[in-house]
């Protein structure tokens, strides 16, 4: 295939427009509309893996769209009525595919590419802690394009219908949201892994595991040579074998991707601690650091009249977990910046970091037990203002109503006991709170151990 012919091709075909409409849909989204990519613990544009993560997320509405602009280019010959004149040329169809194929190839990577380098750009003026860990994540993604426009090529070449290309961008879009969807259930399928679109970032300082990037390649290699397969088939037997590559691209990577405990996101650079004192952040929020340095020690020299008190204030560099609560240790209070009070200064942040004698909630994301979560919030909110002296005042949110009448109810009788009887079950609702062992409220207000 000389560049010559790879040129008139990329002037002729709609690869261009493919990838134009890939990168401008991509920017839309980000820019114009609010998702958790614009949160601040999860801000596209912080990290280095973040943005590739996001990029990578995205492709749960976009990959349709590249599998359906695949499939349109592929019915090019049908629609001008020359695929018998060039069936009878002496150059081979492998080639003709080839210059078709390379031609919509390049520009969706370069779509990709593009894209990611929009937010490097951004991450890079905002002192983002570069490592190359990202760097996978990003290949992946653009091989997946890749996979996706040639797979449209192939199925439109060997299902030549103007019906094909919306039916395969419903079809992808229609598989895609419930394979992308296991990755949050607390067992996770291994066939799950195979999709490119991936769970949201949750976070800023993993990156996905290199086994997981490399089933994915394999896996998408296969497919890419599968539709390059039926896109350049001239006789019957060969439409069926162009599956074959698929399916052992599958073969191969099934065993390579995680499965039970084994880790699906790693940490990267940006998760190593920076201290002061006692206090540490990860790299990612080293900024932060002079912010919360002062409320941590302050809340440490709090906890020290319980027994057992944590001596360090950490930012906790494990990724949030939707089915299990976060992780606890009695000698480290955790601070989780994607919580808003987290972000706050002075006396509210230290109320902030000795919320439930200075543990983490015992609820996890997808937690629906209401009143559980408020009367373990009020508790939390009561042990804070015990340690600091009197409770926060009441959250004028309409929203809080019932919590800031349960703390209103429950503040007076953890009060009206000893002074000693109090402090006694401050610490005994910290070793609950440890364990995630009873009820935080009946602890403080009725002594229950």
């Amino acid at each position: 295939m000389s560049g010559r012919i790879l040129r008139i091709e990329l002037r002729r075909s709609i690869a261009v427009w493919a990838g134009t409409v890939f990168l401008l849909a991509a920017l839309a989204f980000l820019f114009g509309l609010t998702g958790p990519w614009t949160a601040y613990g999860e801000r596209w544009t912080a990290q280095w893996s973040a943005a590739a993560l996001w990029e990578r997320h995205l492709l749960l509405f976009l990959l349709p769209l590249v599998v359906g602009a695949g499939a349109l280019q592929g019915l090019r010959d049908r629609r001008a009525g020359t695929g018998e004149l060039l069936a009878a040329t002496p150059r081979p169809a492998w080639q003709r595919a080839a210059a078709t194929a390379g031609a919509l190839a390049i520009a969706l990577v370069a779509a990709y590419l593009l894209l990611y380098g929009v937010g490097a750009v951004q991450v890079a003026a905002g002192g983002g802690v570069f490592h190359l860990g990202w760097a996978p994540v990003v290949a992946v993604g653009a091989l997946s394009l890749v996979a996706a426009g040639w797979l449209g090529l192939g199925v439109a070449r060997a299902l030549p219908s103007v019906l094909t290309p919306p039916a395969l961008a419903i079809a992808t879009l229609l598989a895609m949201f419930p394979v992308v969807g296991l990755w949050q259930e607390e067992v996770v399928p291994k066939a799950a892994y195979l999709a490119p679109a991936l769970d949201n970032a949750r976070s800023l300082v993993h990156d996905l595991s290199g086994w997981v990037s490399l089933g994915q390649a394999v896996w998408l290699l296969g497919v890419a040579a599968t539709g390059f397969g039926l896109l350049a088939a001239t006789r019957p037997w060969a439409r069926p074998a162009a599956l074959l590559p698929a399916v052992l691209g599958a073969a191969v990577a099934l065993p390579l991707l995680p499965s039970g405990s084994e880790p699906v996101y790693v940490v990267n650079a940006a998760a190593e601690p920076v201290c002061s004192g006692r206090v540490c952040v990860t790299r990612a929020h080293e900024d932060l650091l002079p912010v919360v340095a002062g409320p941590g020690e302050e809340a440490l020299r709090l906890l020290a009249r319980l027994p057992g008190p944590p001596r360090q204030v950490r930012e906790s560099a494990e990724r949030d977990a939707v089915h299990h609560p976060p992780a606890r240790d009695a000698g480290i209070v955790y601070v989780d910046f994607d919580v808003r009070d987290a972000r706050s200064t002075g006396e509210k942040l230290t109320r902030h970091l000795l919320a439930g004698a200075g543990t983490p909630s015992c609820h996890s994301l997808r937690g629906d037990d209401f009143d559980g979560r408020l009367r373990e919030e009020a508790a939390r909110r009561m042990a804070a203002g015990w340690l600091m002296g009197d409770v926060a005042a009441p959250t004028a949110d309409p929203v809080f109503q019932e919590l800031n009448a349960l703390v209103e109810q429950a503040w007076p009788e953890l009060r009206a006991v000893p002074e000693r009887e109090q402090g006694a079950r401050v610490a005994a609702l910290r070793e609950a709170a440890l364990s995630c062992d009873g009820d935080l409220l009946a602890i403080l207000t009725d002594g229950r151990r």
